[in-house]
């Protein structure tokens, strides 16, 4: 009898037997297998929350706090429910005083990325914006992906506070010069689930301690 005959043979009896061969077991455990992956994500052993958060993270807003504390910087934080438009947000006006802001993630032709942060209602020229801010060519609007590399936020949920993110750089800031007239400053603290307000002053100087020189620059219309 040949090897590989020998071999089926040797199966077939153990199987007619009702011994478990190697394979047999290891398909026998694959419904245990599949049960256990179809559990709930805080019942796994080895789910991604148990895991130890990489070091580039991004901040959380109680981070964030805890940063403005250090610097002696006051605020205030008001929670609502998720806004993710300007128009969402409108009915937080009375509650919340100061200028609102609006976020504009944005990058050149060299790929070079800005953050406009200017007043909710201001309009500004995407074609010609680049002159002003000292981008190559006209600009375009940066993907959600750069967005939480660089600033650790997701649409909707922009904002100059992403600037402790940004810990190499990569994003020049741009404040409008209109809005910083305003002595308050009202902005996302990384989540869109609350609003911090903040001295206009006071949010150079957070910006400024995180390692960036923001550009006060009329980019409004």
């Amino acid at each position: 009898m040949t090897e590989k005959r020998r071999k089926i043979s040797v199966f077939a009896e153990a199987a007619r037997k009702g011994r478990k061969t190697g394979a047999e077991r290891r398909l026998r455990r694959l419904p245990n297998i599949v049960d256990g992956l179809n559990q709930d994500a805080s019942t796994f052993p080895y789910a991604p929350m148990d895991r130890p958060m990489p070091e580039n993270a991004p901040k959380t807003k109680e981070e964030l706090f805890a940063f403005l504390d250090g610097l002696g910087i006051a605020y205030k934080t008001v929670d609502h429910a998720p806004v993710f438009t300007v128009a969402e947000s409108v009915a937080l006006r009375d509650e919340i005083p100061g200028g609102h802001t609006k976020n504009l993630f944005i990058k050149d032709k060299k790929d070079r990325y800005f953050l406009l942060t200017v007043e909710e209602n201001a309009e500004v020229d995407l074609k010609q914006v680049h002159t002003i801010i000292g981008g190559s060519g006209r600009v375009s609007f940066g993907r959600a992906e750069k967005l939480m590399e660089y600033l650790g936020v997701i649409p909707g949920a922009v904002t100059a506070f992403g600037a402790i993110n940004d810990s190499e750089a990569k994003v020049t800031f741009v404040l409008d010069a209109d809005l910083m007239e305003e002595k308050i400053v009202n902005c996302h603290p990384l989540t869109n689930d609350a609003t911090t307000s903040i001295a206009s002053g006071d949010l150079i100087r957070f910006m400024e301690a995180t390692g960036h020189k923001p550009l006060v620059l009329k980019v409004t219309s």
